[in-house]
């Protein structure tokens, strides 16, 4: 499965150094200010009732838990539905951050840090832009690795710029990348909630907060009507619950996906991606 979200599988410190991003292979088919959240306009509202190009390119981007359910078999479910509806979509996929020289963390911070305190038409440690994925595809998946869910009690003093994982900062820091991503409107954004842990590698404390940090991406954060979706991964690896499901774990210590999770659910992240091109994705 290529590196892993650790190097033991296990979760991480509360801490990273900040690494970086290259320019994504094409494969077919095959300054802690608050930002203002922006809010689309309803001219913009009903572009995404509307379905994308019939050719309409995907970057899925990931580390080893969305490498799980990659292999689990997102690409087929793309070329089966081509097949039987006569489309062409394309999707491509790519470990980011790459371990070196951007480093192996793909949280909040990581995101707002290359995306928006790194913004502009040149890569930042080699890892792309949103300036420059939008130049290639039209809808941009992205996730975290299952250490997100490590995450610490706010301090009452949050900053944007911080690698904690905190709720506080990471709120900052998905309300800044919301208003990036709302600068490209002809673009289309699926963010999948946080990938869980096993009991065994967490606590009820941690785990509420990541359950909680989960339902505010779902019922705050996101918007009905713009050009950003959530796919609502956590939930089917915990079955509503605090943690990863021994039923869909690797092992009781360790929290990535298993295979026959990965099976079952690679067609869902599949077909959410095909009702995203084709306007349904808030239905």
């Amino acid at each position: 499965m290529g590196i892993g979200c650790t190097e033991s599988g296990n979760k991480e410190t509360n801490s990273q150094t900040p690494a970086a991003p290259s320019t994504p292979s094409a494969a077919n088919v095959t300054s802690a200010v608050t930002p203002v959240e922006t809010k689309t306009t309803q001219v913009e509202k009903k572009t995404y009732e509307e379905p994308m190009s019939s050719s309409a390119k995907v970057i899925y981007l990931h580390h080893s838990t969305g490498g799980v359910i990659w292999d689990g078999g997102v690409d087929t479910t793309i070329a089966n539905y081509n097949t039987n509806h006569g489309t062409n979509y394309s999707i491509t996929q790519t470990e980011f951050p790459k371990s070196s020289p951007y480093g192996w963390n793909n949280y909040p911070y990581d995101y707002w840090n290359i995306w928006v305190n790194n913004a502009g038409t040149s890569a930042y440690m080699e890892e792309p832009t949103l300036e420059m994925l939008t130049q290639t595809y039209d809808v941009i998946v992205w996730k975290h690795c299952f250490p997100v869910s490590s995450i610490a009690a706010d301090t009452g003093s949050p900053d944007i710029t911080s690698s904690v994982k905190s709720e506080e900062n990471y709120k900052l820091q998905y309300n800044a990348l919301k208003a990036k991503m709302h600068e490209f409107p002809n673009k289309r954004f699926i963010i999948w909630t946080g990938s869980a842990l096993v009991e065994s590698e967490t606590n009820a404390a941690e785990a509420g907060r990541a359950r909680d940090f989960a339902n505010w991406v779902k019922t705050t954060w996101d918007e009905p009507g713009d050009n950003i979706y959530v796919w609502d991964f956590r939930d089917l690896e915990t079955g509503g619950g605090l943690y990863l499901l021994p039923e869909n774990a690797a092992s009781t210590s360790n929290s990535h996906p298993n295979s026959n999770f990965a099976a079952s659910v690679a067609p869902l992240i599949g077909q959410r991606i095909i009702d995203v091109i084709e306007g349904r994705g808030d239905n």
